[in-house]
């Protein structure tokens, strides 16, 4: 067993350190590592079968329990979620076809008229908007469109679009953690442990919108100046793009805002209906490929493969992870360190989560920390649901401290620096980490006051 513990654990240091360099394509390591799990750790260390099918996990896709659950709420095993790989690939083939209708141009558009173009009235507005939309929608293609139209916004009616992207991107990853579907980690999360939508937005949901809150005063004060610089030139409004003209085709923007509408219903009354995220992702994927029939193969080339491929990698080498006991032992340690003391353990998991988080990618950080979180809860007796919420404040909001910490950030800075605006980490991280802690102690003061 020492020898599988030691392999497992080196293959998983590997992978991190690869996957921090940036070097190779990060499914390629993951799914590399992956393999390593399987052969040395599984085979050669523990040889055992059983520990490879049921990281594996391809036996539970064909359960009922799968696709429909008569309880609570569905709870993953160990090794592969595919719960949440199947869930992330309907909602990007659904955005697909919400992306082609125009949907997102048309939205920011339009946004942007109602407050007549001015800029602070912009900027709190699409920091709402960024944040309720990425509650439903990958962040990453949240900012991606958003970035661009601020972008385009910026040259219209002259200010500097890096304060509104800054916020934006941050504002993104806040919303992500409010919802079950916001953010990876939270989909990983909910799926393993058995939550809802409801829960999410009942906990995570309730801590974002204080935090929201207090963020967008935090911004307003930091960049009113910036914004404010060219406010009495006059614009003339027929340069100005019209909304309408975002829509490519009527009959697919009806057809995706139906769509859309159906995938937050299921969400909502997942819990009431029994429908776990697998269908819902399914059924959302056949029937956006159901109205958008002549475009299907457009919409499933722009499928970002490279993600799935890479959870499906993580969640192996994880699952190495908790077969040969490692998971337990951090637990303990944690456990140990805190002295049974719950606000101390809430305290360590989230600045933990935070700081890791702004440095490494936070979904194989939430994934590894799952079946800590469980094994803590089971040999401590702190209710599990308390670290869970901890776990997903700490990873979702620690990302946003660094222009490397969440993959909207990369996105976000990526739009900025092609359009000929380049925002260095010294840039980034003046406004960004004061407003990172700011969020973290929000957190960490309504888990004290509400669960402890």
């Amino acid at each position: 067993m020492l020898a599988a513990q030691i392999m497992a654990v080196s293959i998983f240091l590997v992978m991190f350190v690869l996957i921090v360099m940036d070097k190779i394509e990060r499914q390629w390591v993951t799914l590399g590592c992956g393999v390593l799990t399987l052969i040395l750790v599984f085979g050669v260390g523990l040889h055992s079968m059983t520990a490879i099918t049921e990281t594996l996990n391809v036996k539970g896709i064909f359960t009922m329990e799968f696709w429909h659950i008569s309880g609570q709420g569905e709870e993953s095993g160990s090794g592969i979620n595919w719960a949440t790989i199947i869930f992330i690939a309907g909602m990007m083939i659904m955005v697909e076809g919400m992306a082609k209708a125009g949907f997102f141009r048309w939205l920011c558009m339009r946004l942007a008229k109602l407050v007549n173009y001015k800029p602070i009235p912009l900027f709190i507005a699409f920091m709402v908007m960024s944040a309720i939309l990425s509650m439903f929608i990958d962040s990453i293609t949240v900012i991606l469109f958003l970035a661009a139209v601020t972008v385009e916004l910026a040259r219209l009616l002259k200010f500097d679009p890096v304060p509104m992207i800054l916020s934006e991107v941050f504002c993104a990853n806040l919303g992500g953690s409010a919802t079950m579907c916001g953010d990876p980690p939270n989909i990983i999360i909910g799926t393993s442990m058995g939550y809802s939508f409801f829960d999410f937005l009942k906990n995570t949901g309730a801590i974002a919108g204080i935090s929201l809150i207090v963020i967008i005063f935090y911004f307003y004060f930091v960049y009113r100046k910036e914004l404010l610089k060219n406010e009495d030139e006059k614009i003339d409004p027929s340069t100005l793009p019209n909304p309408k003209e975002a829509i490519t085709d009527k009959k697919y923007f009806i057809m995706s805002c139906i769509i859309f509408g159906c995938a937050v219903a299921l969400l909502i009354t997942h819990s009431m209906t029994g429908l776990t995220v697998a269908f819902i992702g399914t059924f959302i994927a056949i029937l956006t490929l159901i109205c958008f029939c002549r475009h299907i193969p457009e919409l499933l080339k722009k499928v970002d493969y490279k993600t799935l491929l890479f959870f499906i990698g993580l969640f192996m080498v994880v699952g190495g992870l908790e077969q040969t006991g490692i998971l337990e032992k951090i637990a303990g340690f944690i456990g140990d360190v805190s002295g049974g003391d719950v606000k101390l353990m809430v305290a360590i998991i989230l600045w933990i989560s935070a700081i890791a988080s702004a440095f490494v990618d936070n979904i194989p950080f939430a994934a590894t920390m799952i079946p800590v979180v469980k094994s803590l809860a089971a040999t401590t007796g702190v209710h599990p649901d308390i670290l869970a919420w901890t776990l997903s404040m700490g990873t979702d909001i620690g990302g946003s401290a660094t222009p490397i910490g969440a993959s909207a950030n990369v996105v976000g800075t990526s739009v900025a620096a092609k359009n000929g605006h380049p925002i260095g980490w010294g840039k980034y991280c003046k406004t960004a980490a004061p407003a990172t802690i700011i969020v973290v102690m929000i957190s960490m003061i309504f888990i004290f006051v509400r669960y402890c």
